[in-house]
């Protein structure tokens, strides 16, 4: 049951996006063990514009670095209220990437993007290959460097889980690519 309160709202449905679609379809093979020690942070930005936005991804990187990983691995900053045009988003996530260098954090903590109409370069519109990255809102993924390479050290064949996920996707749901 989602609750009524908005914020709560969103928190849960992405919650459950990831439980039920990330995890469910083992989409990230590393997401099951963090989720399941409660070390995923979502946060709500209620910004309704990118300025704001901005000040809230600010204060979740500096959380994500003050906090200790065995706490707060990873964090999910979900923003509901802006930024619902792709392009508008993609335009954002050159901004992100510049704050994270800014911040000299670069090589440190990285963001991995999600949106309802996320849309890779190269296949047409309607491929299900864009849904591996389509989530309930939009949000930005704050992700530990360090923890994603230990992590892909210690997968086998790491670059072949885009390929995998894609490949899932248009099984799913058809094969227009």
């Amino acid at each position: 049951m989602i609750p009524e309160n908005s914020a709560e709202k969103h928190l849960q449905a992405t919650r459950e996006w990831v439980e039920k679609f990330v995890i469910g379809l083992n989409l990230c093979p590393f997401a099951a063990p963090v989720a399941a020690q409660g070390r995923i942070r979502y946060a709500l930005s209620e910004a309704r514009d990118i300025d704001i936005l901005y000040q809230d991804l600010l204060r979740e990187l500096d959380h994500l670095i003050q906090v200790d990983p065995e706490t707060v691995e990873t964090t999910i900053l979900v923003h509901p209220y802006v930024l619902h045009d792709f392009e508008e988003y993609l335009d954002f996530l050159e901004i992100v990437e510049e704050a994270i260098e800014a911040a000299e954090l670069d090589g440190i903590l990285q963001v991995a993007s999600f949106h309802p109409e996320y849309q890779f370069e190269g296949p047409p519109a309607d491929d299900p290959s864009h849904r591996t990255n389509r989530s309930p809102y939009p949000m930005l993924h704050i992700l530990r460097e360090a923890s994603l390479t230990a992590a892909l050290d210690n997968y086998p064949d790491p670059e072949m889980i885009p390929e995998r996920n894609i490949a899932k996707m248009r099984e799913m749901f058809g094969s227009e690519g």
